[in-house]
């Protein structure tokens, strides 16, 4: 039997490469009642990365991190080269997190050459609207990957960040349309102390992009300090000038229904909505979102 593909860098976590070797593993763990987590990641990982990792080791008794940069969603072949890639640094902050298994497949192991890859998933409105719009195929190459690993680790849980908004509500449709029993925790935004959202992009900007990028955050504050209910244009127009006051170019600025991505252009006080912004720092596209209203006394009532 071929040994397993196990390197142990320390007493507290294992790196699995093999989809076989993690499978064997997990089975084995579960057999004594183990829950697992996962939080599938393209690496370049941060410290919202790492309180996805803490609050998994929370609610289970063994966390998986995944590791992979899934070349299926990147509608531009120049993001993909670009994408950070810092994987001493990653395996060094999982460690110190203490997480249970880091799997690092190769692309040859998600997507076998020879096999044909042509799934399509039904994701309804929700791959034409804001990122599907502007990223074509984007969210069918996110369904392809994590329609795979699903099926490897087989998780009980699975740990995502709510900036990734509609990425979020895209995994929950596709564990619904792949019949998995999975639950989805969705974990709270964490910001840099200028109210940035945490990003493995945030690699790419220098130190005086990342001031500017914190207007992101701004426009999104200003319209959760002023929505009132009615017509949403002039809001969202403020929100794009406080952008453009930064050197921000905004691919949109929306506000949706907060259950389904239904954009809105006229607010009814009562239903739960969600601010959505993607904007470029010069050559970096930065995606951010508020969930709405925070402050609005009439909310609710």
């Amino acid at each position: 039997m071929e040994r397993l593909a196990i390197t142990t860098f320390s007493a507290i976590m294992l790196i699995i490469k093999q989809p076989a070797d993690l499978s064997a593993y997990l089975q084995k763990e579960r057999r004594s009642g183990k829950k697992c987590g996962f939080i599938p990641t393209m690496g370049a990982l941060h410290q919202g990365h790492l309180s996805l990792v803490n609050r998994a080791k929370e609610e289970n008794e063994l966390v998986v991190c995944s590791i992979f940069v899934n070349p299926t969603q990147f509608n531009d072949p120049k993001d993909f080269e670009l994408y950070p890639k810092t994987l001493e640094n990653d395996i060094y902050l999982l460690e110190k997190a203490a997480c249970d298994v880091l799997f690092l497949p190769a692309t040859v192991q998600i997507y076998p050459p020879g096999k044909v890859h042509d799934e399509w998933y039904d994701l309804g409105e929700l791959e034409s609207v804001l990122e599907g719009k502007y990223r074509p195929g984007h969210f069918q190459g996110v369904c392809q990957v994590v329609q795979r690993l699903i099926h490897i680790v087989e998780p009980e849980q699975l740990y995502i960040g709510q900036k990734d908004y509609q990425q979020c509500m895209v995994i929950k449709k596709l564990l619904s349309l792949i019949h998995v029993q999975t639950n989805v925790v969705i974990c709270s935004t964490l910001r840099e102390p200028n109210g940035l959202a945490m990003s493995s992009r945030n690699m790419r900007l220098s130190p005086e992009e990342k001031g500017k990028a914190a207007g992101i955050f701004e426009a999104l504050s200003y319209i959760s300090q002023n929505i009132q209910p009615g017509t949403l244009e002039h809001i969202l127009a403020q929100a794009g000038n406080i952008l453009s006051r930064y050197g921000l170019r905004a691919d949109y600025v929306e506000i949706a229904t907060a259950a389904d991505l239904r954009l809105i252009d006229n607010w009814n006080g009562q239903t739960e909505i969600v601010a959505l912004i993607a904007a470029y720092m010069g050559k970096v596209r930065l995606i951010d979102n508020m969930i709405l209203p925070l402050n609005f006394a009439g909310y609710g009532n």
